[in-house]
This record gives C-alpha cells, structure tokens and sequence, in this order.
C-alpha cells in the first residue's frame, strides 16, 4: 500500500471497532518478536521519535523489557502523540536524550517511520549513524527514517539496515526505490489489516506448471529465439529458455557460431517464412540482435509475426510505437534503467519513479514491462507486482540474455506475458542460488535446470 492507503486501512479498522491502541499493540509486540530473536539476550537501543513510530517503538521497548531483554529508550523530544505518551508511560526502563557512550547489539530506528512529510534534519541523520555504528544490527520500524514510502527516495548519509518490518502491509519502498539498499531485509508484521485488493503486490510465485499428461514437444512450447549481428548472446537465451520447459527451441539466425550445441535446431532461412509456421508459441528478440537497419527490419517482422513475443536488449532500443498494433498478442517487455529511460522517451512517458514510469510505459504499449535492476518490478494490466531482491552476483554480462530466455520459454507456456515474467524472474533468481558466487552468464544458463526442479 502507499502512505495514504495504509491510513485509509487503518482508518478503515478503527470505524470497525479496533481500536488504535490496539494497533499500535500489534505492531510494537510483534516488532519485539522479531528483535528479541536478533538481541539473543543481549543490549537492545530503541531511538522513539515524538509521534506514533516512536509508540511503537516505546511498545517493543516495554514488550522486551517484559521478557527480561535489556533495553533502553534513546528520545531527543518527548512523545507529542496521544497514543505516543501512552506508550512512553508503559515503558519503566531507562529513557535517554542523547546517544553518547551508548553501544549494544541491536539498534533500533522508530524515529519517524511513514510519518515523516519533511526531509530528515541532519542532526537526526546523524543520531540514526551514531547508532548504527556503535550497534551490530540495526532494525527499521516500517521504513528507515527519512526514507519515502511510496517512492523508495532517502537522503545521502543513511545506513545501511539489516531488516526493516513492514507493519500491517507492504509499502513500495521495501521493495523499490533509491533507498532499497538501506532497508536491508524487509519482514511483514501482520497488525490486522485486511487485503484491500490495491493494484501492488508482492510476487510469491512458489509453483510453475509441469506438462500435462500427454504433452509433447510443441505443447509444451516452440519458442523460437531470433538471432541477430552478435550470434553468443541468442545462443545464452536459447540454452536458458530450453532448461526453462520448453518442449523446442528454434535458433533464428543468420550466422554461425562454434558454440553451437547439437541440440538446438538452427534456421537460417528467410526470416518472414520462418516465423510463419504455425506451432511457434512464442518468440524472442533483442539479445545480440544489433542496431542497424537489418537488426530494424529483423525487429519489425517479428513483431508483425501476431505471436506472443519477449523484445529485450537491442530491440529495446529499436521499438517505436508505430510498430506495434492495438490489440496484438501478449508482449513483454525486459528493460534495464537505461533501456526503461529510451523506451519511456520513445512512448512519451514523463513519470519521474521507476514504478510510476513502467505503469504508464505499459499502459501507453499494451504490454507487460518489467523494469530489471536491484529493485525490479512487473507493470502488466494495470498492476505492479514488486520482487525481493535477489542475489547480487546476477550483475554480470549475459544475465539479462539468461533471464530472456527463461522469460520466452514461461511465456510459451502459459500465454501471459505477466505470468512468464514472474515465473521468469523468480527462475532467474534461484538459479543464482544454484550458481553460487562469481558465475559467468553461461554457468547461471545451466544453473537453471536444477532451479526449474524446485518450482514444480
């Protein structure tokens, strides 16, 4: 939920009967649930700000404090809120103005959480570093102070959080945004608040469909993968989107190239005829494809080819609006922040937020868009589903042609662009797992036979 619609719910469960006392119990307590494990007995510091994030944070200082946990209260100003001094006078421990000479286990910010309508005044960016560093974990109630809930905007200087909890429901920050970095791991605690059907949710895609009983290799998907001037980078997509499920890969492509494995049928043939027969379930463009007039022409017949199609990498840069058609077959669309940047130029898209610009770029296009990064994130039909992060060491060259690939090969299956791109990313992401650390593009590629097997 944004800002605004996380009051509207708790608004919302206030008119019902709960009270906000009561709310502010639930997210307190089960804030001290996750810090106690964190603490492990040892000294926990609570920064409580004036309003209803210092509350909570008041709370989980009593709800510990009740457990037998050392903890202490650090408030430069008193509570303002009504809820706020209620739950400062619930706390018997020891409350200070300053952190001077404070050092402990977990350092814990409720300083301002979603509150926050100003930028973070640098004497509290500091109190919030101070306390970081003379503590070894850190945990944020909500969002890091200073950090915008529905943009993922923060301000320079804050640290890096080992977890931040989300109460009563998801904000955009936790998992998008310049900020992500400062939130660290992002852990829901459930305060009551009901599903609002908003057009954001999280993307928990834990089962991807095995073939059906009589299955065989066209049913369960000839995906054919266009190559173009660069013949190593369809070839990566090719190999990923056959351990992805599909039943036949067809490698469109007019040169060769010695890493040709035996497996994969080769058609160099004219493109137009090509992508005319009829069993092709869906298609790929865009890694190694070039940029020239041949890569342009080879770009527009299969877009006009009337088949589900992923267009990634170069074709990213080629597309125009003219070239698609209302009403065409599921699209998806696989940019990077530079990519995202040409396409929403190229569509006219002025929205200045990742989330907010792959809204109107889907929109605008008619397809699913999912804007790749640290933060990445699917636009399709009018709904964002966010992604956790997934492992670093995806930041290397053909990472993308892999996730292409996977993506072709879901898409072949289900026939929904937004399916195959959640299925796509959450494959992509295991399969780092399974690759480990310091893997090249071709190793994750193999990678994903292994992770496709925990999906089933």
């Amino acid at each position: 939920m944004t800002t605004s619609q996380m009051r509207e719910a708790e608004a919302a469960l206030i008119d019902s009967g709960v009270e906000e006392w009561e709310l502010m119990q639930r997210a307190g307590r089960g804030a001290a649930d996750w810090i106690a494990r964190l603490a492990a007995g040892n000294q926990v510091t609570i920064l409580c700000g004036p309003g209803n994030n210092g509350g909570d944070g008041y709370v989980a200082a009593a709800a510990l404090h009740a457990r037998g946990v050392p903890v202490r209260v650090v408030a430069p100003i008193p509570p303002k809120s009504d809820q706020a001094r209620r739950a400062a006078d619930g706390f018997d421990g020891d409350v200070y103005e300053n952190a001077d000479g404070l050092s402990g286990m977990v350092f814990v910010d409720a300083q301002f959480g979603i509150g926050l309508s100003r930028p973070l005044a640098d004497e509290h960016r500091e109190l919030i570093a101070q306390l970081s560093a003379s503590h070894r974990l850190s945990v944020a109630l909500d969002v890091p102070s200073g950090i915008d809930a529905d943009s993922g905007a923060g301000p320079e200087g804050l640290p890096d959080f080992d977890l931040t909890l989300a109460f009563g429901a998801w904000k955009p920050a936790h998992f998008s945004g310049p900020s992500l970095k400062a939130v660290g791991a992002a852990r829901l605690v459930e305060i009551g608040v009901p599903d609002r059907d908003t057009a954001m949710h999280l993307d928990t895609t834990s089962r991807i469909r095995a073939p059906e009983f009589a299955a065989h290799k066209y049913s369960r998907g000839l995906i054919a993968v266009v190559g173009g001037a660069m013949p190593g980078a369809s070839l990566l997509s090719s190999r990923a989107c056959a351990l992805a499920g599909a039943g036949y890969v067809k490698w469109m492509s007019e040169h060769d190239h010695p890493g040709h494995p035996p497996d994969l049928v080769k058609d160099d043939g004219a493109l137009d005829q090509a992508l005319s027969d009829d069993r092709i379930s869906a298609l790929l463009i865009g890694p190694g494809l070039g940029r020239d007039d041949t890569a342009r022409a080879r770009l527009k017949a299969v877009v006009a080819a009337g088949k589900p199609v992923v267009l990634d990498a170069d074709a990213l840069h080629l597309l125009q609006p003219a070239m698609l058609a209302e009403d065409g077959p599921p699209m998806l669309l696989t940019p990077h922040e530079g990519e995202l940047s040409r396409l929403c130029e190229a569509f006219g898209v002025e929205e200045d937020t990742k989330r907010a610009r792959a809204q109107a770029l889907s929109s605008k296009a008619g397809c699913a868009v999912l804007a790749k990064g640290a933060d990445t994130l699917l636009a399709s039909g009018g709904v964002v589903r966010f992604f956790p992060p997934a492992s670093r060491w995806l930041s290397v060259a053909g990472s993308g042609d892999v996730l292409a690939g996977i993506a072709a090969a879901r898409l072949g299956v289900t026939q929904d662009a937004g399916q195959a791109a959640c299925e796509a990313v959450q494959l992509h992401g295991r399969a780092a797992r399974y690759a480990g650390k310091g893997f090249t593009a071709a190793m994750l590629a193999e990678a994903v036979h292994p992770a496709l097997a925990d999906f089933l």
